[in-house]
């Protein structure tokens, strides 16, 4: 690669930049891993249904109101708060009852578990609760109740919108293996309630049963909201309330209790930060054929199918490589460098638990997948891979969950398709309560220590500056080539999916020096709160696809509001100075003066540069 040999004015440009509020240089992980693995690692005080990380050290587990073992003020625990680095649990309250709730965070930070499950004796009637959580590291946080008062949800879906505020979509209003006319919420509603507070009709989803559970729903970066419920797919504008049908989507249905993976794909200065979505597997089946006195999902093969649709710029589907094997109920969680991890489910039958003559004890579920993939949306073939991998020893059926761990590792937990707690040795598919790590194959490498991140990103405005040294260069400044800043919000995990998830890559440029030190200049988000909604998240810095541990965030202002948008900083195109190869310095073609000074202003700049990098990072 041609390299400019940086310039004094432009290296004293680059000092220019400001950083407010940079928090400390990230470490390493805490301990080994087992590469492409998992590790079990201790055991959850409730079966993980829902999940989702709330600071860089505690993840929130939530359980329908069943019979666990553990006791909170007087009756069985329904959450708990696992602590990563301790490796510790807490009891927790959450009634009332959260069975098949949804959840997202909103700009402030709070994060917000909307619906449930009609009231079990010993808690009261969950559909239209409302709860709140504001994390916390020392366990003195709890679950709250909101006062304002939802239509009854239960399997409905949420998204966090641009001004931090969310929308609650669609749900039942009662029990059922899959909806139905009497039971059907098609609505939509926003958290903080607005001003009308009336619920608003979906035509998506009210012509979508009974395949319409857990709508998929995306804000994407034109501001709409791309909707896929059953067969169906349509863009909705939230202020105009109009639906813009799309392509059916092909091959399968992805929607519960069908229960496909998907995914929005990296949004990257490559790619202009466009949104893709992916789904992979799920079932084929008609709606008709649910309520068919002889449907048996347990005859039907799940799909290898895998489809993508990029609705800002054309309503039509399109195929991408199919997984190796038909899957359903499979989580896709974005790893930080770039590729995305798919694992849990089964290859038949579908979601849910109960009490048919075909059910697997009362899974509805069986044959689970163990081993899994990783998929490379850069790969011209051989997108999905399971290469280095080794498979799981724990079934993740029904009421699993997974989310990125701020060390880079996934932390998989839950499965229990059964009425209640399900311990009996001769059950095939029991309540799960082992917890488990999935490392990935970059694990073990020796990580990056960026110093200057930020504790904020703005929508536009000044960029900033991150330094790395030679260890985190590996040795070679030309390693600074292959960095790359993103952000990456977990989202909320439960029943397949990973509600408000997104990877966002940073635009950044880079200044490469003679002494192995290198600084990024690095773009704040793009001047859309569409691409990435306000609220809490990771930033983490990639070099040679080997990212740093990842440090929380806050995107936005931070408050539930309209966000300020502003234009977006300039910073030097990519240099790296005076870099020797094979012990030769570049040369340049200058008059005798024109080199004198050249070199005069190459020393100068040197020395400043390394006086620079010995105060940035500290020798």
């Amino acid at each position: 690669m041609k390299h400019r040999i940086l310039s004094f004015t432009a290296m004293a440009g680059s000092m220019a930049f400001v950083n407010s509020a940079v928090v400390q240089a990230p470490g390493q992980p805490s301990e080994r891993g087992v590469l492409g693995g998992f590790k079990i690692i201790g055991e959850s005080l409730v079966s993980a249904e829902g999940m989702f990380l709330g600071t860089s050290d505690k993840v929130y587990l939530l359980d329908k109101v069943e019979n666990n073992p553990t006791q909170v003020n007087g009756r069985a625990a329904s959450a708990s708060e696992y602590a990563v680095d301790s490796n510790g649990n807490r009891a927790m309250d959450i009634s009332p009852n959260s069975f098949c709730s949804s959840g997202s965070v909103l700009g402030n930070g709070t994060w917000v578990n909307i619906g449930g499950n009609g009231a079990p004796t010993t808690s009261s009637d969950g559909r239209r609760a409302i709860r709140m959580l504001n994390p916390c590291d020392d366990s003195n946080c709890n679950w709250s109740a909101s006062p304002a008062k939802y239509e009854q949800r239960w399997y409905s879906s949420m998204e966090t919108l641009k001004d931090g505020s969310v929308i609650i979509l669609g749900g039942a209003s009662g029990d059922g293996y899959f909806n139905d006319p009497t039971r059907n919420n098609p609505t939509y509603e926003f958290f903080p309630p607005t001003p009308n507070g009336h619920p608003i009709s979906s035509t998506i989803l009210t012509n979508t049963l009974p395949a319409n559970y857990h709508p998929l729903i995306w804000l994407v970066p034109s501001g709409r909201l791309l909707i896929q419920s059953n067969w169906a797919t349509a863009l909705l504008n939230t202020t105009s309330k109009k639906e813009i049908p799309l392509d059916n989507v092909p091959d399968a249905v992805r929607t519960y209790p069908a229960g496909a993976g998907s995914v929005m794909l990296p949004m990257t200065p490559l790619n202009n930060w466009t949104a893709t979505i992916m789904s992979c597997g799920g079932l084929n089946v008609p709606p008709e054929a649910w309520g068919a006195p002889d449907f048996n999902p347990m005859q039907l093969s799940a799909s290898v199918s895998c489809v993508k649709l990029m609705p800002d710029s054309s309503g039509n589907y399109f195929h991408d490589e199919d997984l190796p094997e038909g899957r359903i109920m499979m989580n896709m969680i974005n790893l930080p460098d770039g590729k995305i991890l798919a694992l849990n489910g089964g290859r038949k039958g579908s979601a849910g638990y109960g009490s048919q003559p075909w059910a697997v004890g009362q899974s509805y579920a069986d044959d689970p997948v163990l081993l899994p993939l990783l998929y490379n949306p850069h790969a011209h073939t051989g997108r999905w891979s399971s290469d280095g991998l080794s498979p799981s020893t724990i079934s993740r059926l029904y009421s699993s969950s997974a989310t990125l761990l701020p060390d880079g590792s996934v932390l998989v937990a839950g499965s229990n398709p059964n009425m209640d707690v399900t311990n009996d040795p001769n059950v095939k598919y029991p309540t799960e309560y082992r917890m488990e790590k999935f490392y990935p194959p970059y694990y073990n490498t020796r990580r990056p220590q960026p110093k200057g991140l930020p504790s904020s990103l703005s929508y536009g405005g000044p960029a900033f500056e991150v330094w790395l040294d030679k260890d985190d260069l590996f040795g070679d400044v030309r390693s600074v080539e292959n960095a790359t800043v993103v952000v990456i919000r977990p989202g909320f995990s439960t029943h397949s999916r990973n509600m408000g998830q997104r990877y966002v890559q940073l635009q950044s440029t880079y200044t490469g020096f003679k002494n192995t030190t290198a600084v990024l200049h690095v773009s704040q988000l793009p001047p859309n709160p569409a691409i990435l909604a306000p609220g809490p998240a990771l930033i983490f810095v990639v070099v040679n696809g080997i990212p740093s541990i990842g440090v929380p965030i806050m995107v936005g202002s931070g408050k539930i509001e309209q966000q300020k948008v502003s234009p977006v900083g300039g910073f030097p195109s990519s240099s790296i100075f005076a870099v020797q190869q094979d012990g030769v310095v570049p040369k340049h073609k200058t008059s005798g003066g024109e080199e004198s000074r050249r070199r005069l202003g190459d020393a100068l700049c040197e020395w400043l540069l390394v006086f620079v990098s010995a105060v940035v990072l500290g020798w």
